[in-house]
């Protein structure tokens, strides 16, 4: 006989909503950390770059996509993050889509062990503003239908990357990435885009996110190129080139390796869906933060190859809020700290039909080496 769970995610597949039950409680570190240990030797080298938005045609492309306008609509459009529905007893869920065009791929090897602790430092602005504006929302399409979830800019040498949701970023079911894909940082209620927009020129992820839907890399670390902001000239838009990421809005530190129940992190995303009772507590357009609490390994989910998630409680994140950062050391005063997950699927533990807790995957050397392949993407120049 097929299992409740078995025919739950049979039914995900061939939907346009994944919607999973979750699995309550906490795993046994010894158990979680053999997992971790088991799939970081098997995965440290699969890691993936897939070429979106390469060359100055490319960028005009998407950016035409997005003009001004198209920006009044946003709240039109769904939040591909864990979902408004619910299953018996509780409910972890994660939206995907259609899928868009086919993408290029060119396979990567990244090199060197990373060990525990920080691979990057936070970074302010390098313009001279003492407060960083890393958090903000990417948007996307997967065939005919847009999109949007919550991110964060990343130190990187290149001072270009962006991290989000793996399911932000790449559909598994169909094999495709998202395409028109930007970053919008600290957006305005009304849609308004003062940090600028930065189209992705590549997205990094693990194979397994993309060959398998395995949740323990539902991240994805995403290479944007130089920002740009429309201007109205005699009543037409032009591009307007204003510098890299990096240098605009800061970034936030990362960390690796460290183990759930010895930090205490805060998440942080634009949460906009409803509870699985109905209930809407948040309507999208402001940045939240989910108060600082103490992580611990989520119980293993084996209907989404889940074995080293970690968790994060008293957290009622809905939809919209997957890929934002999860953050060690925040410093309200200059809003910035270290990344050491992204949201990734909420849950209701306890079956009362409200969001109490968020998990990220763990983020390992594995996460690291994805991490590293962005940072050493190249970008023109100029785009505008």
């Amino acid at each position: 006989m097929i299992s409740r769970a078995r025919q739950l995610l049979a039914a995900a597949l061939s939907g346009a909503l994944l919607m999973l039950p979750a699995h309550t409680g906490i795993a046994a570190a010894q158990t979680a950390q053999t997992a971790q240990a088991g799939k970081a030797t098997a995965a440290a080298g699969k890691v993936q770059s897939i070429a979106l938005a390469k060359t100055a045609a490319d960028v005009k492309r998407v950016a035409d996509y997005w003009k001004p306008e198209k920006f009044k609509h946003t709240d039109s459009f769904s939040p591909a993050t864990p979902g408004a529905a619910v299953v018996p007893k509780s409910t972890s869920t994660s939206a995907g889509g259609a899928a868009g065009p086919a993408a290029r791929k060119a396979s990567a090897t990244s090199t060197g062990k990373l060990g525990a602790g920080r691979l990057a430092a936070p970074a302010l602005p390098r313009k001279g503003a003492q407060v960083g504006s890393t958090m903000g929302k990417v948007f996307f399409r997967f065939g005919d239908k847009e999109y949007w979830c919550s991110a964060s800019a990343v130190t990187a040498r290149n001072r270009s990357v962006v991290a989000t949701a793996g399911h932000c970023a790449y559909d598994p079911r169909q094999g495709k990435v998202a395409d028109y894909w930007i970053f919008v940082p600290n957006p305005g209620l009304g849609g308004e885009q003062p940090m600028g927009i930065y189209v992705a020129s590549s997205i990094s992820l693990h194979e397994d996110w993309i060959g398998r839907g395995d949740y323990d890399y539902d991240y994805a670390f995403v290479t944007v190129h130089r920002g740009f902001a429309w201007v109205n000239k005699n009543g037409q838009y032009i591009m307007q080139d204003v510098g890299r990421l990096q240098d605009n809005v800061g970034g936030l530190g990362l960390e690796l390796n460290r183990k759930p129940g010895t930090y205490t992190a805060a998440a942080f995303g634009y949460p906009a869906g409803a509870q699985p009772d109905g209930n809407r507590l948040y309507d999208g357009k402001t940045l939240r933060m989910c108060r600082e609490g103490r992580t611990s390994w989520n119980k293993p989910a084996p209907p989404l190859d889940l074995q080293k998630g970690v968790q994060l409680p008293e957290c009622d994140f809905s939809a919209g809020t997957s890929g934002g950062p999860w953050v060690i050391g925040y410093d309200p005063d200059r809003k910035i700290g270290s990344l050491a997950g992204v949201n990734s699927l909420n849950w209701d533990r306890n079956g009362d039909k409200r969001y109490d807790a968020i998990s990220s995957p763990y983020f390992d050397t594995v996460a690291g080496t994805v991490y590293q392949r962005a940072a050493a993407q190249s970008t023109p120049a100029k785009i505008a």
